[in-house]
């Protein structure tokens, strides 16, 4: 057992501790160069939220120097350093500010002002960003104590991400939007409190020697006060993981319904949309081919209880037409331009076809019934104009050879009123003198 606890010993490797303070005293003020390059950092992170871009959103957090007073209030701490406690927290007040002023402006002249998905990462904190943040600070205290540094830092300087929740308050403040504003800096509250605690955790264990003497009820104290801005902390993070816990729970059942209900019994799905911020929930879905009746959807929506989905709306959209509509939107909100001819050719066809009311049955029909007629043409008059009136008929344009009589002639008309029985209906007879060339 002693050979495993030596195998984890983190004091094999440990540097000098009076080497270990030098370093991490040096990177607590925020003047000259450090101000600059923290400004500078901001500012490249801000552009890569503001695009969308991971990549330089990393690197940012690459170039960023605010571990530093982080890491050395955690020391001072550990050490009872209330000097050394007070000074970071004056330059961790001071990067603070430094970074909120100049997100704030990059954001207020940016003309982007498009809520991105970096962004919205950021405005909804949760337990798993505060066992990151407490992770990460051990990594980072661990590798700052060791002779040899290795590799860490950097990952931990990206893994904790101090700056891109800065840069969102920024955002937040810069539209005017205190919810993004809040959840952005309580994520970057957390990042800082666990990272110290983190560092705090492991020079306690390394047994730091003590700057000032502190009696057992001060230590309690400091020790209460800790735990309370903890808790503190940490009981919003344990809701915001339980509301995301039982979104994504949410999410899988929908999966599951459309999945075995619809999916699996032979209907494609080519439109589905989930909103879970309305009240009640919204599911719209639409389909390539299948039209619901009423009594489907019903009984769709009974199968939906039975999945455990509640307080949610089904809507199914059947109409074509409004159901590009909303594609478009859903295109035009990212950005994306469509050309919506399509829509207007589509819905002129539509319009025509209410006009049209030949179709192969008649065609054959009138072929067989009545050879002598030789042309034909039957569709709505929109807008028959009477003396008195302004109604709608079925027009029905026709021409026929010399061998056609009268006695036919008049079995045409009453055949084709019996295939439009609930109709008006007008005969229109062109002679032959009618006909254009």
């Amino acid at each position: 057992m002693s050979k495993i606890l030596r195998f984890f010993d983190l004091h094999n490797g440990e540097d000098k501790k009076e080497t270990v303070l030098e370093s991490v005293v040096s990177n607590i003020s925020f003047r000259g160069a450090n101000a600059w390059i923290l400004a500078c950092a901001i500012v490249i992170a801000s552009i890569g939220l503001n695009v969308n871009s991971t990549a330089v959103i990393i690197g940012a957090m690459l170039i960023s120097p605010l571990m530093g007073p982080i890491v050395g209030a955690g020391f001072a701490l550990g050490t009872f350093d209330f000097a050394l406690l007070q000074k970071s927290i004056k330059n961790l007040l001071i990067a603070t500010g430094i970074s909120l002023l100049v997100s704030f402006l990059y954001f207020s002249l940016s003309p982007f002002k498009e809520a991105q998905s970096e962004l919205l990462a950021r405005t909804s904190p949760n337990i798993y960003d505060v066992l990151i943040a407490f992770f990460g600070g051990l990594v980072g205290v661990i590798a700052t104590t060791r002779v040899n540094k290795g590799n860490p830092i950097p990952g931990v300087a990206i893994a904790t991400a101090l700056m891109p929740p800065l840069c969102t308050a920024g955002y937040g403040l810069a539209i005017g939007n205190i919810n993004y504003f809040a959840g952005a800096l309580y994520l970057y509250i957390i990042n800082c409190v666990f990272i110290c605690l983190a560092t705090f955790v492991i020079v306690k264990y390394l047994r730091y020697p003590k700057m000032h003497y502190v009696d057992k009820q001060k230590e309690k104290r400091i020790t209460q006060s800790i735990t309370i801005i903890t808790l503190i902390l940490v009981l919003p993070s344990l809701y915001f993981a339980y509301k995301l816990l039982q979104e994504r729970k949410y999410t899988y059942k929908v999966h599951d319904f459309v999945q075995q209900e619809l999916t699996e019994k032979g209907y494609t799905v080519i439109y589905e949309r989930l909103l879970q911020n309305t009240s009640p929930k919204r599911l719209e879905l639409a389909f390539l081919a299948k039209k619901f009746s009423e009594s489907e959807i019903n009984s769709l929506e009974r199968s939906m209880q039975t999945f455990g989905i509640e307080n949610t709306e089904l809507i199914i959209r059947q109409d074509s037409l409004d159901l590009r509509s909303s594609i478009l939107n859903e295109i035009n909100q990212s950005n994306t331009s469509v050309n919506e001819k399509d829509l207007t050719i589509r819905a002129l066809n539509n319009r025509l076809a209410k006009y049209d009311m030949m179709d192969d049955r008649l065609r054959s029909n009138m072929t067989i019934l009545f050879p002598e007629v030789n042309k034909y043409s039957i569709g709505i008059q929109n807008q028959y104009v009477t003396q008195d009136s302004l109604a709608k008929y079925i027009a029905f344009i026709y021409s026929t050879t010399e061998a056609f009589t009268g006695e036919q002639d008049n079995k045409l008309q009453e055949w084709i009123k019996s295939q439009f029985p609930q109709d008006s209906l007008e005969f229109i007879k062109k002679t032959s003198g009618e006909e254009r060339p």
